[in-house]
Parts: C-alpha cells; structure tokens; sequence
C-alpha cells in the first residue's frame, strides 16, 4: 500500500480541480472501525464557487471544509451520516462526497452493521450506508485520513482505475447546479448508487 498523496501527485496534472481529485479518489481504499472499502462513486462540490456545496454559506458546520485538505467532513442528513473528503486548497472549501463502495475487507464486520442489505454489493451502496458499514459517525469529524487511525485514506499498489472505466453524470439530490456532470462512478461496478433527481431540481 502507498499513501494516497503519493499516487495522488503521480496520477493527476498540477494543480487539479475538485473533479480531477474526486476521479482520483476512484479505486482508492477508506478504511475505518474494521471495514476498508474500494471507493467506486463520488461527488465533487467546488467550495466558495459551487451553490450545491454546504460551503458556499460560510457556517459553523462547513468550517471544516475551509481548513487543510485530507481532513474528513461528516455530517448527518435523513438520520443518517455522509462523508466527505475535504481537498483544499485552504479557504476554498472543495470537497468530495463519498457515494458508495464495495467491502474489500472486513466483510463480516460489515455485514452486522448493515443486517438489512440485500447482499454484499449492497453493503455500502449510497452514503448513508458505506458509512453504516465502515462505522463512520459524527465523533469522526475533522479525522486526518493520512493518519493510520481511526479512519485513513490509501491507494493500493498496482494498477489505478483505467480512465476509461470513469463514468461521470449529474449529481444525486441536489436541488442547486443540478446539471452539473460531477458524479462519478466506475462503470460495471455493482456497488454504484442509482441516480436521483431532487424533485425541485
């Protein structure tokens, strides 16, 4: 395993946007309480420039996002957690949404926690559950994730996701900037969330 930084800096141009991050984040491993899963969807919010982003509004709850990057942003919604990968630069605020992702490892852990799932495909498919199954909750905001624990982002050795596996589309639930094309997902992969359209988008 490398850290994520490191291939991160290899695999993209200088200077990426918030999209080039949230595509670099495809393939790479979130590992928390237990459970490691591959990340095969995401969502990039630009920050200060992006009305979708909860950062557009400088708030008590969005101040993480202004901080340094790698520092993870969760928040409750619809009684359950998101999570969200903060990547700068400071002041800017972009960050990526974790959408979904298939249990690498730790499968049984991840099978107690989310009892209801249909099947293992299922296991941490849309927010809400991927950070179910790794355990994810409020205590772990503002988490270093190039620190070991509790929660830590990596990218395996080997082989990146092709470019050309990438799918990209709108975002799911969005009401503002609805149309933009930053949900990205790597296509074939099961464990991809279904699209959702906010009904006053």
């Amino acid at each position: 395993m490398s850290t994520f930084t490191e291939s991160f800096v290899l695999a993209t141009a200088p200077d990426p946007t918030v999209t080039r991050h949230a595509q670099a984040l495809l393939g790479a491993h979130l590992v928390g309480h237990g459970v490691t899963v591959m990340i095969s969807e995401v969502e990039a919010y630009d920050g200060v420039n992006d009305p979708a982003s909860h950062a557009y509004t400088r708030t008590p709850r969005s101040e993480i996002m202004y901080g340094p990057p790698w520092r993870l942003y969760v928040y409750r919604i619809h009684g359950h957690h998101c999570a969200n990968v903060v990547t700068g630069p400071t002041e800017h605020a972009s960050a990526v949404l974790i959408r979904a992702g298939r249990v690498v490892d730790g499968i049984e852990t991840a099978r107690s926690r989310r009892a209801t799932a249909r099947d293992d495909d299922a296991l941490a498919r849309g927010p809400g559950n991927l950070t179910r199954a790794l355990g994810i909750t409020i205590d772990d905001l503002g988490t270093d994730l190039l620190t070991p624990q509790p929660v830590t982002l990596i990218r395996p050795e080997g082989r990146p996701v092709d470019p050309s596996s990438i799918r990209s589309g709108p975002r799911v639930g969005v009401r503002l900037a609805a149309e933009a094309p930053w949900r990205f997902w790597i296509d074939g992969e099961p464990s991809v969330s279904a699209y959702r359209r906010h009904p006053r988008a």
